[in-house]
């Protein structure tokens, strides 16, 4: 309930007494042509011995159902009758009834002016009673319009709090003492009255519940404020969602309609360089035919002439003059040379065989794209990443002058005494740090074993070599990627750096998907635990790189025997 001290929710009427009178006269006609029972207009109008008129039909069934207690009485006044009375049709009510149909009157509906289920009734009406329009807090009273006109015109009760009708007024009446509940226990957190907070809540935090109510309703303000700050929020977000939903419906369209065109566009390309490499094949099957077959009667021409020489060296050799014969054989017995291969050395199938290579290298390229699929997963075991192991050499042309290389340019060993390297373009100057030998691509796994403080790093051949931190040092920049492994790990990358938890080891795996965009670190014991993974776009080769921190025989080395464990 929502009231204020001393204020009444319903103002006054206003009506002139002219139209108050006039609705009320109406309202009155109205009733006193209606059955009570029915509600209707009197249908057979009957009246019995205590003066109240009812339609004849409803009475009967209303008197049949009092039968079994042999007493009857009015549904109104409720005053008994025995015997049951006779009933006589009221001749000229009936008359009047019908002359006043005649004028438009009409029944009023049921909850116009009655009260029915769930209506709250007037506690001062008698007999059928009507709606309650209010509900006094002071009387604990429900009230009609007619019953609630002293609420208004009457100086007594001019500070009555008067709200909806009720049907809870008793709530507010004390079970104990029977008084109405004015006061507030906050130590029990209940409405009690004047007696009750002198007797058993004597001692407690009380105060008047008009006050509690104040509170209340400030705190209750403070809620809804938020509350309703909530529903803002939710309904952005909800908003957000539809949007999104929206988006991937839009986009879920867009690639289906872009898959209907390219698949088309492609059909048209496949049929082009179908026809395109049967034309290929014919020609180059004409061209070898051709050469074939004009090797093939070179090779006949050299059979006959052998045939033929073959002859003639037969008919010299059955020769028995012997002058006639040395004087023929050196014209005879010369073997003349053929200037073509008896074979031909080159595999002709072999461009045929290519071709079909590439022709089902592509087929398996258009199915994994239409089909959907997607690249094998990342590995999570030591033996899975063993399947992308690469060899990793150290350039020598990259080391610091302080790092001296060993075991096949896999090793680096900080030594602040060692001589100067000759000039070299991609030489890091200022930075005790080294890249490897030939770019990275595709899936690549490889492990570093190290001493004390090392950096594990990848980085384009693009990174500065001398100038400022910024522009050379592993991790600093855009260029490169570095896991620092001191006495904690440090991720690093673009001048951003990330402290990682993990289990400390002496070896430290690196795995790369560079098409994929994946780069990941490792902590290598009996156990491979994750350090950190990245989820980029590689744009140039990747080059794998080393960081020593600065102190003498500290050392990292990329181990390509990786069957340690």
């Amino acid at each position: 309930m929502t009231f204020k001290e001393g204020q009444n929710t319903l103002p006054k009427f206003k009506l002139s007494a002219n139209v108050k009178i006039a609705q009320q006269v109406k309202r009155v006609d109205e009733m006193k042509f209606c059955c009570s029972i029915c509600l209707d207009l009197l249908k057979d109008p009957v009246t019995i011995p205590c003066g109240h008129n009812y339609c004849m039909n409803c009475l009967k069934s209303f008197w049949d159902e009092e039968d079994k207690k042999k007493i009857h009485f009015c549904p109104q006044c409720r005053q008994t009758f025995k015997p049951r009375p006779l009933l006589v049709k009221n001749t000229m009510l009936a008359e009047l009834v019908e002359e006043l149909k005649k004028t438009g009157l009409q029944a009023s509906p049921a909850d116009h002016y009655f009260a029915g289920p769930g209506d709250v009734a007037c506690d001062i009406c008698t007999g059928r009673k009507l709606k309650a329009l209010k509900s006094c807090l002071v009387c604990l009273a429900s009230y009609c319009e007619e019953h609630l006109q002293p609420h208004y015109e009457s100086p007594t009760f001019k500070k009555h709090k008067l709200v909806e009708a009720s049907v809870k007024l008793q709530e507010n009446v004390c079970s104990r003492h029977d008084e109405v509940m004015k006061m507030f226990c906050r130590t029990d957190q209940k409405c009690i009255c004047y007696l009750c907070s002198v007797d058993e809540h004597k001692g407690h935090d009380t105060v008047p519940a008009a006050t509690e109510w104040t509170e209340k309703q400030k705190a209750l303000s403070e809620t809804r404020k938020k509350i309703q700050q909530r529903i803002q929020d939710r309904e952005k977000d909800l908003k957000v969602l539809l949007q999104e939903v929206e988006t991937i419906n839009r986009s879920a369209d867009k690639a289906v309609d872009d898959r209907e065109k390219i698949s088309s566009e492609m059909i048209s390309i496949i049929k082009k360089k179908k026809s395109d490499v049967k034309q290929q094949i014919r020609s180059r099957q004409k061209t070898e035919v051709s050469r074939t077959k004009e090797l093939q009667e070179k090779l006949e021409q050299e059979i006959s002439e052998l045939k033929r020489k073959d002859g003639d060296l037969e008919g010299l050799s059955r020769t028995e003059d012997h002058n006639q014969f040395l004087h023929t054989y050196p014209s005879i017995s010369q073997l003349f040379e053929s200037t073509d291969p008896p074979r031909p050395k080159i595999n002709h199938l072999q461009y045929f065989e290519d071709i079909m290579a590439a022709v089902k290298d592509t087929r398996n390229k258009i199915e994994a794209c239409l089909t959907g699929n997607r690249p094998s997963p990342e590995p999570t075991t030591r033996a899975e990443f063993l399947q992308y192991s690469c060899e990793i050499v150290l350039d020598p042309n990259t080391a610091n002058k302080f790092l001296v290389l060993s075991e096949g340019n896999r090793k680096i060993t900080f030594d602040g005494n060692n001589k100067a390297y000759p000039q070299h373009p991609d030489r890091f100057i200022h930075s005790p740090q080294v890249l490897s030998k030939g770019g990275l691509t595709g899936r690549c796994y490889w492990e570093v074993e190290m001493s004390r403080d090392t950096s594990v790093a990848v980085a384009y051949k693009s990174i500065g070599r001398s100038g400022g931190l910024n522009e050379r040092v592993f991790g600093c920049n855009d260029k490169s990627w570095v896991l620092q492994c001191g006495k904690s790990y440090n991720f690093r990358h673009h001048n951003h750096s990330t402290c990682i938890k993990g289990p400390k080891s002496s070896r430290v795996g690196v795995y790369l998907d560079h098409s994929a965009g994946i780069l990941s670190f490792y902590s290598i014991s009996k156990a491979t635990t994750l350090l950190h993974r990245v989820q980029t776009t590689f744009t140039q080769p990747l080059y794998a790189g080393l960081f020593l921190f600065g102190s003498n025989g500290d050392t990292g080395k990329v181990d390509n025997h990786l069957n340690y464990l």
